[in-house]
């Protein structure tokens, strides 16, 4: 276990090279001019130039990079041009409500995908069968932004139970009221996966009641309940996690629409106003981080593998 730990994480730093490398190239390649987007549109050629000379715009692409890079090995993710504080301080106010919508979405993608997949594979081939499978198109086909404003039209605006917009921090206002501004956004962030999850669950479970041995198990009188729960179920999980992983980091990466419409400072918001205001080394270091998290989901997905099937093993 310790080996493997060491090799996937060593593992880690060309993929990150790679990525920090594919990141610094895509955001230079945007049109517009950092220093002309800082000091705003009455400042002189003159200004814009020294400013640029200042920051380093000046250098070679190379030079930038290194420089970059070698902040990073520091501890150094770089200097916003427009907000006041540290990268990683500007970071950290923004990842927590990313982090919180996130699990609340992946949360209830999991609780209502599960149950549902595992009741159209037992009941396979009837009307709630088709309909459990009918509804989980809905859900891959149905967009987040689109969830998101019939969620706000009925549940906030015509039935008033949840607020339509906003982020209230668990340490002020409570896990009560944190819930009840984190549950519309979720729900719209979740919805797509919540289709995926009930077809992954539906066909794994599928698979395996009709195998040879699960027929064998009903021959030799093992309780339908045992064998639906301990032997489809469990061998079904491999799949489920799968599918359940790559939902987190889908999530985690799709959360600016749903940060837009609900008005969450999170991640995916200050991404997009780091895009708008052409402020390159907020755009860098969120990015970079995502892709960090990417990264260790999956290595967290592997460890699970070999934890819920022991046939798998980590060498």
């Amino acid at each position: 276990m310790h080996k493997y730990l060491l090799k996937r994480l060593l593992s880690l730093i060309p993929v990150l090279f790679v990525v920090s490398l594919a990141i610094f190239l895509l955001i230079h390649l945007v049109p517009g001019d950092p220093a002309a987007a800082i000091l705003g549109d009455e400042a002189s050629p003159e200004q814009i130039a020294a400013l640029r000379e200042t920051l380093g715009f000046n250098d070679p692409l190379p030079v930038q990079y290194l420089h970059w890079i070698g902040g990073l090995f520091r501890g150094d993710w770089g200097t916003s041009f427009f907000m006041e504080g540290t990268m990683l301080e500007i970071i950290g106010s923004h990842v927590i409500p990313t982090l919180q919508q996130t699990l609340v979405a992946v949360g209830f993608a999991t609780l209502v995908g599960v149950p549902l997949g595992m009741i159209a594979a037992v009941r396979h081939g009837s009307l709630s069968d088709r309909i459990i499978s009918a509804f989980s198109s809905v859900g891959i086909s149905l967009p987040s932004f689109l969830m998101g404003l019939c969620l706000v039209l009925l549940i906030s605006v015509k039935l008033r139970w949840l607020p339509s917009s906003g982020y209230k921090s668990i340490a002020d206002f409570g896990w009560l009221t944190h819930i009840r501004y984190m549950l519309l956004p979720g729900i719209a962030l979740g919805f797509i996966e919540m289709g995926l999850i009930i077809r992954m669950t539906r066909s794994s479970m599928l698979e395996i009641l009709n195998a040879d041995y699960m027929r064998m198990a009903k021959a030799k009188g093992v309780s339908r309940r045992k064998m639906f729960f301990r032997h489809a179920l469990m061998n079904a999980m491999i799949g489920i996690l799968t599918v359940v992983g790559l939902s987190f980091i889908s999530c985690l990466g799709g959360a600016t629409v749903t940060e837009t419409i609900f008005n969450i400072p999170g991640l995916g918001k200050l991404t997009l106003n780091a895009v708008m205001r052409r402020d390159y080394e907020v755009v860098q270091a969120v990015v970079l981080l995502v892709s960090l998290m990417n990264v260790l989901c999956t290595l967290i997905l592997d460890l699970l593998y070999a934890l819920v099937d022991p046939r798998v093993r980590l060498d």
